[in-house]
């Protein structure tokens, strides 16, 4: 099944880097955080440094995030990002 993805890198109120991956998909058996883990592992497979990640989706007519607390804070200030790579899982 091939997933969209977006991989971005911004800059941490640390003052450092984060790399991060937003996954187009939501868990059929309701175990997204199990669905993250395989994602995330798949992004990292390719080549893409993550360092968090979360899952993008509709659920009631809303986009809702699941994940790193962090990105989806920052996800649910800024919105969905454009999807710049696809995977197969």
């Amino acid at each position: 099944m091939k997933i969209e993805l977006a991989h971005l890198r911004e800059r941490a109120t640390s003052g450092g880097w984060i790399d991060f991956a937003v996954f187009t998909a939501k868990s059929t058996t309701g175990d997204n955080g199990a669905l993250l883990v395989q994602l995330t592992q798949a992004a990292r497979a390719s080549g893409l440094k993550v360092d968090q990640s979360a899952l993008a989706f509709s659920a009631g007519g809303q986009v809702r995030f699941f994940g790193d607390k962090n990105l989806v804070s920052y996800l649910s200030r800024n919105g969905v990002p454009s999807w710049t790579h696809t995977i197969d899982v």
